[in-house]
């Protein structure tokens, strides 16, 4: 009886807290925005694709703009804070989301590249009147603003790359994935598994309620019945950044450019498809910001000591200081 009624109590325990997402569609309609959201067709491999994106101008502005890249577990939602201070300071701020993330379309069948989502966006950029911009990427948005930059150094005035993925090479690192198994895992996520993903690796185990917003949309999207194409995308996606790295062209980066790097941070791709001893040399960002820095032309690197994958969410003062002291015209 007593086994009967502790099992009971941890049902409704778990049900409480998945009750507290609501489902969300693939395109987020139901999901609001901290600014208003606008749409960037795109044709590309046979069909029509959507790009939302939010454009917010400043009341005083100072004649500058900047771009804002997301991560791959995230969408522009998530940059709320960084968009308000920027703005505050002049500056006219575009976040997109990208092909396959947050409101934008999630195609079944379309080939990713970081070479498409740079050329689509510095589109979208170029079609809002702004021909000279500043790029700031997080995680995978990152490795999107590298190549961004490399393809464009005629456009963007600097790059600003927080915890970027890519500073190691996956291919010589970790046995690869086929899409059909990336899709497997993906199709298994769950409250837990976000949450114990981001609580483990972001945030060195440890779980405070402003980190909540972080499981809004992605827990949201496995209660939906279409949680399938956002799953197909996220393993596509990771497929993109498994097999074409940018790391080998830093040396190519011809604009100033920021490293804010939090020094805990353990973040790899593949990292489960290794041995716990070659776990530990991976997402080494104690090391890798160091390593890298030296081979900018232009670089600059700021750490941060006992912080993870999100400096803009565990210490938003620094993050911001650093970030705007860079920005500034």
């Amino acid at each position: 009886m007593g086994k009967s009624i502790a099992f009971l109590c941890l049902v409704v325990a778990g049900s409480a807290a998945t009750a507290q997402f609501k489902p969300l569609d693939p395109e987020l309609k139901d999901f609001p925005y901290p600014h208003p959201v606008a749409t960037y067709a795109i044709q590309d491999q046979n069909q029509t694709l959507s790009m939302a994106y939010m454009d917010v101008k400043p009341t005083n502005p100072n004649g500058e703009s900047v771009v804002l890249l997301h991560g791959k577990n995230f969408s522009g939602h998530y940059w709320e804070k960084t968009i308000q201070d920027l703005t505050k300071d002049g500056f006219r701020v575009v976040v997109p989301d990208q092909v396959g993330f947050g409101k934008s379309s999630k195609p079944q069948s379309y080939q990713f590249s970081f070479h498409s989502l740079a050329r689509y966006t510095h589109d979208l950029v170029t079609s809002l009147g702004i021909s000279k911009y500043k790029v700031v990427g997080h995680s995978m948005g990152g490795m999107l603003a590298a190549r961004l930059a490399l393809t464009y150094p005629n456009h963007i005035t600097s790059l600003t790359l927080v915890n970027p993925i890519g500073l190691e090479d996956y291919q010589n690192l970790v046995p690869y994935r086929t899409i059909s198994e990336l899709y497997a895992g993906e199709l298994k996520a769950n409250e837990q598994s976000i949450k114990g993903y981001q609580q483990n690796v972001y945030f060195d185990g440890k779980w405070k309620p402003e980190y909540n917003p972080l499981l809004t949309v992605l827990v949201g999207w496995t209660l939906h019945p279409d949680y399938a194409k956002v799953a197909w995308n996220a393993a596509l996606t990771a497929d993109m950044i498994y097999t074409q790295p940018v790391i080998r062209e830093f040396p190519l980066l011809k604009m100033p450019t920021l490293l804010i790097m939090g020094t805990r941070d353990r973040t790899a791709i593949g990292k489960d498809r290794v041995s716990a001893e070659a776990q530990k040399e991976l997402g080494r960002y104690d090391r890798l910001g160091k390593q890298v820095v030296k081979t900018i032309p232009n670089g600059t690197l700021i750490e941060f000591d006992n912080v993870g994958h999100m400096p803009q969410v565990e210490v938003y003062d620094r993050y911001i200081a650093a970030l705007k002291g860079f920005l500034k015209p």
